[in-house]
This record gives structure tokens, C-alpha cells and sequence, in this order.
């Protein structure tokens, strides 16, 4: 299968979400799927299971944007890698569990490039740092990236957060994804000092794999 990937660089939360449901809306069974790779200015967004008291600390310069995905409030903001997908998954022949899997797979491997452990946690979506040599104890069991996925007629949009270089004070501000006292932490932090365009590359190439898709034809629109 096919799929054009979209560079974004930093876009707008509402507009961008707003773009997601109406490409979800009006696309048939031709048309082809795409990855849209994008940065946010910083905003909280709570799905659909939300509960508003987990931002426990408003901020006025950080909107709180209600939205169509499942699980709980997340923040999102410059340094974090955003890949929203948007898959016809009748056609790749795969159910929104398994898509969940392969897109955790694929951070796994990603994170595991740049030389961190990182595992799944039954009942918890995302991704979290795993215990091994030499990295922090206060870091072990942190959360690094974050999934929410809505599907409609088979199709699916939102898509994954990889926190690479982010604003961790923010996420001070909420209970991550409705867990009160879940850390969570960037690669930054992990000390990784690759940019995040190389970071994005490698996982695109990871989802690639994952998601069964042979070929991914690249739109820079940043320009």
C-alpha cells in the first residue's frame, strides 16, 4: 500500500483537527492514505473518556481543546513530534488493536535506535521508559509517547506523540492521561541530542515497516 506523507512543520491544533475529520469525511476507497508529520503550538487535549478536573493546573497561555479520540487529556507543544495517520484500515486488512500495536511497536524500535528500553503497559496506551543499565531510576516507568486514535468507516485519524525535545513543565500541569502521578519525560532528557527531523525519520521508516506500507512518497508543505 501506498501513502503520501505530509510535513507540517508547526500547525495549528484546531485546524488541524478540523482538516483530519474532513479528509476522514470526503475520502473514498481510492483515495490514497497519509501521514501527516507536524510540531503544535502548546495545547492540552482531552478525549472523548476525559475528565477536565485531570488538568489540575489551568494555564491561561495553554488552551484546552475538547476532541473525537479516545483516551484521556494529553498536552502537545513545540519539540514534540506529532504523526497523525490517517489509513483506510479496511484496505491494509488490520483492526484498530493491531493498529495500536504496530504503531507501539514502531516507537519501541524507534526509541531503541537511539539506545533507550521502552515497553507497553497492559491497560495504559503509550509508551514507557523499561528498566535497564544506566539510565535514572526517577526515569524508569515514564511515559515518552502517547497514542489516541478515533475511527470512522474504517478509517482511521489522530495518530501518535513521541516527546523529544518537549516542555515538561507542562505536563506537570495534568494528570497524564487521567494517571496522577505518572512522569513523563523527553528524549532530551534521556540525553539524545538528535533533532527531531532525524528522529522523524527514523520512525516513519519503523511505521513503514509496521503498517505494511511499501512505498512512502514524501510533501514537504512547510515551505
Amino acid at each position: 500500500m501506498k501513502a503520501l506523507v505530509k510535513h507540517l512543520g508547526v500547525a495549528d491544533y484546531a485546524k488541524t483537527y478540523a482538516a483530519m475529520q474532513a479528509f476522514t469525511k470526503e475520502r473514498d476507497t481510492n483515495t490514497v492514505d497519509e501521514i501527516w508529520v507536524l510540531e503544535h503550538p502548546p495545547v492540552f487535549t482531552l478525549g472523548l473518556a476525559g475528565d477536565s478536573s485531570n488538568l489540575h493546573s489551568p494555564s491561561n497561555q495553554i488552551p484546552m481543546v475538547q476532541v473525537d479520540r479516545g483516551g484521556e487529556i494529553t498536552y502537545h507543544g513545540p519539540g514534540q513530534l506529532v504523526v497523525y495517520l490517517l489509513l483506510d484500515l479496511k484496505r491494509l486488512g488490520i483492526y484498530v488493536k493491531e493498529l495500536v500495536f504496530r504503531i507501539e511497536q514502531a516507537l519501541i524500535d524507534t526509541l531503541s535506535e537511539f539506545g533507550v528500553k521502552a515497553e507497553r503497559k497492559v491497560g495504559a496506551p503509550g509508551i514507557y521508559i523499561a528498566e535497564q543499565e544506566q539510565m535514572p531510576r526517577e526515569w524508569i516507568g515514564a511515559k515518552v509517547a502517547a497514542l489516541g486514535l478515533k475511527v470512522s468507516k474504517s478509517c482511521s485519524y489522530h495518530g501518535l506523540a513521541l516527546n523529544v525535545a518537549t516542555d515538561l513543565e507542562a505536563f506537570g500541569r495534568i494528570h497524564p492521561c487521567g494517571y496522577e502521578g505518572l512522569k513523563t519525560v523527553d528524549m532530551q532528557t534521556l540525553g539524545i541530542k538528535d533533532n527531531i527531523d532525524r528522529i522523524s525519520q527514523v520512525l516513519l521508516q519503523h511505521l513503514q515497516k509496521h503498517l505494511m506500507l511499501d512505498g512512502l512518497n514524501e510533501l514537504d508543505n512547510t515551505r
